[in-house]
């Protein structure tokens, strides 16, 4: 019986046999940048630093993973962050992201550390950034039983949040409508749970209407046709130059990226991300002083795809967008429209940037080693090369480079890492 694609998307994906929820995890089946290269996670760390030196040092700082999979981000950086014997790590940089002063790899020395009135501790000296850490994943699935201590697991983003707030490809995958333009006006598209088939159903709610109209304008309408967007092959750069690319058909265990226009009954479709920004608004709201990060791929308003971007991913392959539980099903996040929601909230200006240009801010340039450094260290040569190469996948803005960095402080200055 065919039914809302939110109400799909909400079974498909995170019902009692979904797709994040049962299973080994979404990393058998799409490739993300958290699986492409430590450097990513040592960028992440590099942030860390600049968000705690933002908020003063505070007692606890708060790391906190919306829709982490299994936890292989918060791993990566607990094990960057916290040594064997619980002290600041010394060998987890890339190899191509210098040291900067104030990270775990240059504390200042005990005696001379500022201390914060703040702190329950007053009168003593500044706790390490390990000692201070607290990493929580947030996550429908059940906790894998490897994880390491020092990371909790919950199902819902924690109230209070003092730090930083990282979601890597979650939005995308935060249920939604879709709609097609007919000659009534914006109706909503249906499908069948079993076989993907679609139908066209009612005209969507007023509500829907206002986010159709304000983010997401059919394309003949005037403020469409006055930037020249008319027909479904015109199209325009968003203001960073770059568009996300399709991914590698044939691959093993491909990028999520920009995928080619399914099979519908009407064209010009859209993809309603109402929920996508009361999502992120809820997320930003849970932090008190700090910054939030969405990195996803998407559009803006002047470059919305006419034909929508819904589409599936299994077993590392772009496939049907099937809501049978199977597949992920996945649409791309009308950036735009998210970051304002989020701004709203805090009250303060976001930054929304591409990944090449966020983590090349973070040291990670994906440069080639000098080649000097083959003549008087081989081997260390080999190892920076496969670094840089790893990096480079990250930075390419025809693949991961070309995701979206949204970054929304809150109750703290736009910093070197943040300003826009």
């Amino acid at each position: 019986m065919p039914i809302a694609w939110r109400d799909a998307m909400s079974q498909a994906l995170y019902g009692p046999d979904g797709f994040f929820v049962a299973g080994s995890g979404p990393a058998d089946h799409f490739r993300t940048s958290v699986h492409a290269s430590p450097a990513f996670a040592s960028a992440l760390l590099r942030l860390i630093v600049e968000v705690d030196t933002a908020l003063g040092h505070p007692y606890r700082l708060d790391v906190v993973d919306v829709g982490a999979g299994r936890g292989e981000l918060l791993r990566a950086l607990v094990g960057l962050v916290v040594g064997v014997s619980g002290e600041p790590a010394h060998s987890g940089r890339s190899g191509l992201i210098p040291a900067w002063s104030g990270s775990p790899e240059t504390l200042t020395p005990a005696a001379s550390v500022r201390r914060s009135p703040d702190d329950p501790s007053s009168g003593t000296v500044r706790r390490s950034l390990a000692e201070r850490v607290r990493f929580t994943a947030v996550e429908y699935a059940d906790r894998p039983g490897n994880l390491p201590e020092e990371i909790s697991w919950t199902d819902a983003i924690p109230e209070g949040i003092t730090g930083l707030l990282i979601a890597t490809e979650w939005l995308d995958n935060v249920p939604l409508d879709v709609a097609v333009h007919t000659e009534d006006g914006w109706r909503y598209v249906l499908v069948d749970p079993e076989n993907g088939g679609e139908t066209i159903g009612e005209s969507v709610t007023p509500d829907d209407l206002d986010w159709l109209t304000t983010w997401w304008p059919h394309p003949t309408s005037p403020a469409r046709a006055a930037r020249g967007l008319t027909s479904p092959d015109a199209t325009s750069a968003s203001e960073s130059g770059f568009r996300a690319a399709r991914p590698a058909q044939g691959s093993s265990l491909t990028a999520r990226s920009r995928p080619g226009c399914p099979e519908t009954p009407h064209s010009n479709r859209a993809e309603i991300g109402r929920t996508r920004d009361e999502a992120w608004a809820t997320a930003v709201g849970r932090i008190d002083r700090g910054l939030a990060v969405a990195v996803d791929y998407g559009h803006l308003s002047a470059d919305r795809p006419v034909d929508g971007t819904l589409t599936g991913y299994r077993g590392g392959r772009q496939v049907p967008p099937v809501p049978d539980g199977s597949t992920d099903v996945t649409a791309h996040v009308a950036m735009d429209s998210v970051a304002s929601a989020g701004a709203e909230v805090a009250g303060c200006a976001y930054s929304l940037v591409s990944q090449s240009e966020a983590l090349r801010a973070l040291g990670a340039d994906g440069g080639r080693p000098p080649l000097s450094l083959a003549g008087s260290d081989p081997a260390g040569y080999v190892r920076a090369l496969a670094a840089a190469s790893a990096v480079a996948e990250l930075t390419d803005p025809a693949g991961l480079g070309g995701h979206w960095w949204l970054r929304q402080p809150v109750g703290i200055p736009p910093g070197p890492a943040v300003a826009r």
